[in-house]
Protein backbone atom coordinates (compact mmCIF):
# COMPACT_ATOMS: atom_id res chain seq x y z
CA UNK A 1 0.00 0.00 0.00
CA UNK A 2 3.14 2.35 0.80
CA UNK A 3 4.56 1.69 -2.41
CA UNK A 4 0.99 2.11 -4.34
CA UNK A 5 0.59 5.40 -2.81
CA UNK A 6 4.25 6.88 -3.34
CA UNK A 7 3.93 5.44 -6.81
CA UNK A 8 0.99 7.63 -6.88
CA UNK A 9 2.32 10.82 -5.46
CA UNK A 10 5.71 10.52 -7.48
CA UNK A 11 3.07 10.31 -10.74
CA UNK A 12 1.54 13.69 -9.51
CA UNK A 13 4.57 15.37 -9.09
CA UNK A 14 6.02 14.74 -11.85
CA UNK A 15 3.19 15.94 -14.46
CA UNK A 16 3.36 19.00 -11.91
CA UNK A 17 7.18 19.41 -13.01
CA UNK A 18 6.47 18.94 -16.73
CA UNK A 19 3.87 22.01 -16.39
CA UNK A 20 1.05 19.13 -17.41
CA UNK A 21 -2.48 19.39 -15.61
CA UNK A 22 -1.82 17.36 -12.56
CA UNK A 23 -3.54 13.37 -12.74
CA UNK A 24 -5.80 13.50 -9.32
CA UNK A 25 -5.56 9.82 -8.39
CA UNK A 26 -7.57 10.04 -5.08
CA UNK A 27 -8.52 12.31 -2.36
CA UNK A 28 -5.53 12.47 -0.44
CA UNK A 29 -2.82 12.81 -3.44
CA UNK A 30 -5.38 15.79 -4.88
CA UNK A 31 -5.62 17.68 -1.04
CA UNK A 32 -1.58 17.39 -0.60
CA UNK A 33 -1.57 19.22 -4.09
CA UNK A 34 -3.97 21.48 -2.42
CA UNK A 35 -2.27 22.03 1.02
CA UNK A 36 0.92 23.43 -0.64
CA UNK A 37 -0.91 25.65 -2.90
CA UNK A 38 -2.18 29.52 -1.78
CA UNK A 39 -5.51 28.88 -3.55
CA UNK A 40 -8.47 27.56 -1.83
CA UNK A 41 -9.94 24.23 -2.06
CA UNK A 42 -12.91 25.77 -4.16
CA UNK A 43 -10.39 27.98 -6.39
CA UNK A 44 -8.00 25.38 -7.08
CA UNK A 45 -11.29 23.07 -8.32
CA UNK A 46 -12.96 25.96 -10.45
CA UNK A 47 -8.91 26.47 -12.04
CA UNK A 48 -9.20 23.41 -13.61
CA UNK A 49 -13.00 23.10 -14.60
CA UNK A 50 -12.12 26.84 -16.54
CA UNK A 51 -9.47 25.08 -18.57
CA UNK A 52 -11.54 22.62 -19.54
CA UNK A 53 -14.50 24.49 -20.41
CA UNK A 54 -12.07 27.06 -22.58
CA UNK A 55 -10.14 24.87 -24.42
CA UNK A 56 -12.96 22.77 -25.39
CA UNK A 57 -14.74 26.04 -26.02
CA UNK A 58 -12.01 27.61 -27.73
CA UNK A 59 -11.64 24.24 -30.30
CA UNK A 60 -15.58 24.19 -30.84
CA UNK A 61 -15.54 27.88 -32.45
CA UNK A 62 -11.92 28.10 -33.59
CA UNK A 63 -11.15 24.47 -34.56
CA UNK A 64 -7.72 24.66 -36.64
CA UNK A 65 -7.84 28.73 -37.13
CA UNK A 66 -6.27 28.73 -33.45
CA UNK A 67 -3.62 26.89 -31.24
CA UNK A 68 -4.25 27.36 -27.84
CA UNK A 69 -3.15 26.48 -24.04
CA UNK A 70 -5.22 27.83 -21.28
CA UNK A 71 -3.90 27.85 -17.83
CA UNK A 72 -6.08 29.66 -14.78
CA UNK A 73 -4.69 30.47 -11.20
CA UNK A 74 -6.88 31.45 -8.79
CA UNK A 75 -9.63 32.45 -12.09
CA UNK A 76 -6.93 34.65 -13.67
CA UNK A 77 -6.37 32.85 -17.17
CA UNK A 78 -3.66 33.31 -19.31
CA UNK A 79 -3.54 32.00 -23.02
CA UNK A 80 -1.37 31.41 -24.91
CA UNK A 81 -0.43 29.47 -28.44
CA UNK A 82 -0.46 30.52 -31.92
CA UNK A 83 -3.62 31.93 -34.09
CA UNK A 84 -4.06 32.36 -37.38
CA UNK A 85 -4.94 36.34 -37.30
CA UNK A 86 -5.56 38.66 -34.84
CA UNK A 87 -9.53 38.02 -35.35
CA UNK A 88 -9.01 34.35 -34.27
CA UNK A 89 -7.03 35.71 -30.91
CA UNK A 90 -9.52 37.99 -30.03
CA UNK A 91 -12.13 35.36 -30.56
CA UNK A 92 -10.75 32.88 -28.34
CA UNK A 93 -10.31 35.75 -25.42
CA UNK A 94 -13.86 36.36 -25.72
CA UNK A 95 -14.58 32.50 -25.43
CA UNK A 96 -12.63 32.34 -21.83
CA UNK A 97 -13.86 36.29 -20.82
CA UNK A 98 -17.34 34.64 -21.02
CA UNK A 99 -16.67 31.59 -18.96
CA UNK A 100 -18.40 31.83 -15.31
CA UNK A 101 -16.20 32.69 -12.94
CA UNK A 102 -12.95 34.11 -14.81
CA UNK A 103 -11.83 37.39 -13.17
CA UNK A 104 -9.08 38.17 -15.62
CA UNK A 105 -7.36 37.05 -19.50
CA UNK A 106 -3.96 37.77 -19.96
CA UNK A 107 -3.81 37.27 -23.73
CA UNK A 108 -0.45 35.84 -24.95
CA UNK A 109 -1.56 34.45 -28.13
CA UNK A 110 0.55 35.11 -31.20
CA UNK A 111 -0.61 35.60 -35.33
CA UNK A 112 1.01 32.87 -36.72
CA UNK A 113 1.63 29.38 -37.72
CA UNK A 114 0.97 26.40 -35.11
CA UNK A 115 4.33 25.63 -33.44
CA UNK A 116 5.87 22.34 -34.15
CA UNK A 117 5.86 18.91 -32.46
CA UNK A 118 10.02 19.67 -31.57
CA UNK A 119 8.90 23.27 -30.28
CA UNK A 120 6.25 21.84 -27.66
CA UNK A 121 8.80 19.29 -26.41
CA UNK A 122 11.48 21.70 -25.83
CA UNK A 123 8.81 24.12 -24.17
CA UNK A 124 7.91 21.11 -21.73
CA UNK A 125 11.66 20.90 -21.02
CA UNK A 126 12.49 23.97 -20.00
CA UNK A 127 8.78 24.33 -18.00
CA UNK A 128 10.60 20.69 -16.27
CA UNK A 129 13.91 22.56 -15.96
CA UNK A 130 12.72 25.79 -14.18
CA UNK A 131 10.30 23.53 -12.02
CA UNK A 132 12.67 21.67 -10.75
CA UNK A 133 15.41 24.39 -10.51
CA UNK A 134 12.84 26.37 -8.38
CA UNK A 135 12.55 22.57 -5.92
CA UNK A 136 16.32 22.80 -5.74
CA UNK A 137 17.21 26.44 -5.11
CA UNK A 138 14.30 25.84 -2.22
CA UNK A 139 14.00 30.07 -1.86
CA UNK A 140 9.99 29.50 -2.05
CA UNK A 141 7.86 26.53 -1.89
CA UNK A 142 7.47 25.69 -5.30
CA UNK A 143 3.64 24.72 -6.17
CA UNK A 144 3.28 28.64 -5.28
CA UNK A 145 4.25 29.19 -8.70
CA UNK A 146 2.80 27.81 -12.17
CA UNK A 147 5.30 27.65 -14.63
CA UNK A 148 3.89 27.74 -18.56
CA UNK A 149 6.62 27.72 -21.38
CA UNK A 150 5.82 28.80 -24.92
CA UNK A 151 8.21 28.95 -27.71
CA UNK A 152 10.78 29.73 -25.17
CA UNK A 153 9.15 32.34 -23.15
CA UNK A 154 8.26 31.77 -19.74
CA UNK A 155 5.41 32.77 -18.05
CA UNK A 156 5.17 32.46 -14.44
CA UNK A 157 1.39 32.38 -12.44
CA UNK A 158 0.49 32.25 -9.00
CA UNK A 159 -0.30 34.07 -5.68
CA UNK A 160 2.95 34.72 -4.49
CA UNK A 161 4.83 38.11 -2.40
CA UNK A 162 7.64 40.17 -4.27
CA UNK A 163 10.28 38.49 -2.97
CA UNK A 164 9.08 35.30 -4.00
CA UNK A 165 7.87 37.15 -7.49
CA UNK A 166 11.46 38.05 -7.60
CA UNK A 167 13.03 34.70 -6.76
CA UNK A 168 11.14 33.08 -9.37
CA UNK A 169 11.89 35.52 -11.94
CA UNK A 170 15.52 35.12 -11.13
CA UNK A 171 15.67 31.59 -11.15
CA UNK A 172 13.53 31.30 -14.44
CA UNK A 173 15.67 33.94 -16.26
CA UNK A 174 19.03 32.22 -15.15
CA UNK A 175 17.26 28.58 -17.00
CA UNK A 176 19.28 27.88 -20.21
CA UNK A 177 17.07 27.73 -23.27
CA UNK A 178 14.76 30.54 -21.64
CA UNK A 179 14.69 33.99 -24.16
CA UNK A 180 12.04 35.48 -21.86
CA UNK A 181 9.85 35.42 -18.64
CA UNK A 182 6.72 37.09 -18.43
CA UNK A 183 5.25 38.05 -14.83
CA UNK A 184 1.10 37.01 -14.18
CA UNK A 185 0.99 37.01 -10.51
CA UNK A 186 -1.28 38.36 -8.05
CA UNK A 187 0.66 39.81 -5.36
CA UNK A 188 -0.21 38.46 -1.53
CA UNK A 189 1.09 40.34 1.88
CA UNK A 190 1.83 37.35 3.96
CA UNK A 191 1.92 37.76 7.98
Amino acid sequence: MRLLLALITAAILAGNLAGCVPVVAGGAAAGGLMAADRRTSGAYVEDEAIELKAEKQINEKLGNRIHANVTSYNRNVLITGEAYDESAKQSAESVVKGIENVRSVTNEVIIGPSSSISSRSNDAYLTSKVKARMVSENRFPANYVKVVTEDSTVYLMGMVTRKEAEDAVDIARNTDGVTKVVKVFEYVVVE
